[in-house]
């Protein structure tokens, strides 16, 4: 059926949460209300990537983009755009007064400097609809590897390419397809490591729900070259979209013919199932992943041997990461040498990242690698919200560490990277500012650590509680001289000891912070003072003489009556009533009242 209209909603987790599949529901009523309904097709779609600016819907064939829509929008856009053909320019997504509505996001940042391949179905196409996949080039790079390729030469070709893993160390995938096509068994596996667990993180996420088939493709070409015939992909429960999505897209890939016996006629067969994790962090550390998918304690094992020689219950497995895998088939299509054309000498290709905190672009972005922070936070971001000042970036999750001001240049690819003391991690990029405080940022991903620890190993069970215990102390205003000598060696102990990549890691946050932001420790433990006036026991709240009117409004708000005076005259804060919540502060309409 041929339509005059398209009208493609976003149904990432972010727009669904935002109300999107109540937005379709009703745009389908009132086209059936108008007699309509076969002259406009609505397609729900993965995530666009400006999360901040959803819900978000495209019509073609005019290509607007509408942001911030709510079900009040519905009506006028039915009867405007879709009946009477008149673009509502008050939900253009950024110049609304451009003539070609095309174009009006052309002046939106976000957009104008992401090149996305790992991304590039996401938001165009129907996730649930193998066609439409298949209509984008689906299955031909699988098509094109069985039938005109030696497993070998598809090694080559990812080796060419230089593609680097996209979920944390940055190993070369090619290297990694040939240590398991190398490996002798006669049973191999191939998993994809879906367990995305950093906070801020929702890259892997969001290609699952917005192009499962792309990750399917991979893995049986990864099946293909390493001579396996099954495939696991561990993902987390808390994804309920994308492992709906993914369930869809297996059977439809089965019906197809793509998954099974003997595909694309010859005698290649490969299969997937999926395992769904729950919740524990660990998990995402391949061994203790391959012991979840085989229904023990997620727990790691000491390597070697490594999951290439013996993994998935003691045979060859291959493991990468979603973001990986969806890189594949573009390379097989477009050849290596393209691909290697983007990005730096050793970092090849595109990245995806998880742009939150401090920051008014929040969402996905895929840039090519060397891209400089300066132009993610500042061109792509759209800068610090309120005015404020760039204070730092946290990458890499708990395993990571923060990129400073002072680094705002520096090109972001793997090795920069871990030149600073920092990692690209799986893509999740915390931005902060200047009223962030550094102590506190370290305690809190080390607070995630401790929770998230299996326990198995001395190092991380002990020695992270240990480094908690210490920053509480400093946080707290009871910080003594010696503990920032403690953190440093209990750093170097846990890193040296720890059993597995997440807690030889597990201190990088506050190794991180404690090389540029030293000055904060000091003055926590030395002047109990914060800063940035974020940690409650070293703050206090005064009113200031001079802008104090006597409206006594803050005494009134103040829950614990710290506060006393006379109307008209100045009041005062009684230092050990206060319980530093700041009320007094948000509610005085005269800025008479500072944080110290």
């Amino acid at each position: 059926m041929i339509y005059r209209s398209h009208v493609l909603f976003c149904n990432g987790t972010g727009c669904v949460s935002s109300k999107a599949p109540e937005l379709m529901a009703k745009m389908e009523e009132l086209l059936v209300k108008n007699g309509i309904e076969k002259e406009v097709k609505i397609i729900k779609t993965g995530c666009f990537g400006l999360c901040e600016k959803g819900p978000i819907m495209v019509i073609y064939p005019e290509g607007a983009t509408y942001c911030h829509v709510t079900l009040d929008d519905i009506e006028e856009i039915v009867n405007e755009h879709l009946i009477k053909g008149r673009i509502v320019k008050r939900l253009l997504l950024g110049d609304k007064d451009v003539s070609d509505v095309s174009r009006s996001r052309d002046n939106v940042g976000f957009f104008a400097k992401q090149r996305r391949i790992a991304l590039r179905n996401c938001g165009v196409i129907n996730p649930e609809n193998i066609d439409e996949y298949i209509a984008h080039d689906g299955y031909m790079a699988l098509a094109k590897a069985v039938t005109e390729m030696t497993p070998a030469e598809v090694i080559a070709e990812i080796t060419k390419s230089g593609l680097r893993g996209r979920g944390g160390a940055g190993f070369p995938t090619g290297r990694k397809w040939q240590f398991a096509a190398q490996a002798v068994s006669d049973q191999k596996y191939v998993c994809c490591n879906a367990d995305e667990g950093d906070p801020g993180a929702f890259m892997d996420r969001s290609i699952l729900e917005g192009d499962p088939h792309s990750v399917i493709e991979a893995m049986a070409i990864a099946g293909y070259a390493i001579g396996a015939n099954q495939g696991y992909i561990y993902v987390r429960a808390e994804y309920p979209i994308a492992v709906k999505r993914l369930e869809v897209a297996i059977k439809q890939a089965r019906e197809y013919g793509l998954l099974g016996k003997n595909i694309f006629g010859t005698d290649f067969s490969f299969d997937l199932e999926l395992r769904l994790g729950a919740g524990a962090f660990v998990c995402g550390e391949e061994t203790a992943l391959m012991t979840s998918i085989e229904g023990h304690r997620g727990e790691p094992r000491t390597r070697p041997p490594f999951p290439a020689i013996k993994g998935l219950w003691g045979e060859p497995t291959l493991l990468n990461n979603v973001e990986t895998y969806a890189n594949i088939p573009v390379i097989l299509l477009k050849g290596a040498d393209w691909f290697a054309s983007i990005g730096t000498e050793k970092s090849k290709g595109t990245k995806v990242f998880a742009i939150g905190g401090k920051i008014h672009n929040t969402g996905l972005v895929e840039i090519p690698m060397g891209t400089t922070l300066r132009e993610v936070v500042y061109d792509i971001g759209g800068g610090i919200p309120k005015g404020k000042k760039f204070k730092a970036a946290q990458t890499g999750g708990p395993s990571g560490g923060c990129i400073p001001a002072e680094h705002l240049d520096i090109p972001i690819d793997y090795d920069n990277l871990l030149e600073i003391g920092s990692m690209m991690g799986s893509g999740g990029m915390i931005i902060m500012d200047e009223d962030t405080c550094m102590v506190d940022i370290a305690k809190f991903f080390l607070e995630f650590t401790v929770d998230e620890s299996c326990g198995k190993c001395p190092p991380c069970r002990i020695g992270t509680k240990r480094m908690l215990e210490i920053l509480e102390r400093i946080t707290e205003g009871k910080g003594e001289e010696g503990d920032i000598e403690k953190l440093e060696a209990l750093a170097e102990s846990i890193r040296k000891g720890a059993l597995c990549g997440l807690g030889q890691t597990a201190p990088n946050p506050v190794l991180s912070t404690l090389r540029f932001f030293r000055h904060e420790y000091e003055a926590h433990v030395k002047e109990k003072k914060c800063p940035a006036g974020v940690c409650k026991a070293l703050l206090s709240y005064v009113i200031i003489a001079e802008k104090c009117k006597g409206c006594s409004l803050c005494a009134r708000k103040c829950p614990v009556g710290a506060i006393s005076g006379e109307v008209k005259k100045p009041f005062v804060i009684d230092q050990s009533k206060c319980i530093k919540c700041g009320v007094c502060m948000e509610s005085c309409k005269f800025a008479a009242i500072e944080k110290k």
